[in-house]
């Protein structure tokens, strides 16, 4: 999938192309592996790796409860589609954080 917005936009109609394309590029060369362009919300090792890499090093949200909460409103918001791609996710994620702006 390389058509990030048009995923993005399916939950945010009113998504920022620009902001999309941050998450992109600090996402970078992962990307290029489909296993590591999607998230599973199934996966508790997964789960943890986006709340310390993305929520808290990222986004800067220390709060542990707060994020996973966060995590787990976006697990169900994405949950009918079964390749939840990583640069969505976080974009969702940083959008119930408030934390667009911070991008």
């Amino acid at each position: 999938m390389t058509d990030y917005l048009s995923d993005v936009k399916k939950y945010d109609p009113g998504a920022d192309e620009a902001t999309v394309n941050k998450i992109v590029k600090h996402l970078g060369i992962a990307l290029r592996s489909r296993d590591a362009s999607l998230v599973s919300c199934t996966d508790p090792s997964e789960l943890a790796r986006v709340r310390e890499k993305w929520c808290g090093k990222k986004l800067g949200v220390t709060d542990e409860a707060a994020a996973d909460e966060v995590i787990a409103k976006v697990c169900e918001q994405m949950k009918g589609d079964n390749s939840k791609a990583r640069v969505t996710f976080y974009y969702l994620c940083a959008k119930h954080l408030g934390k667009l702006g911070d991008l």
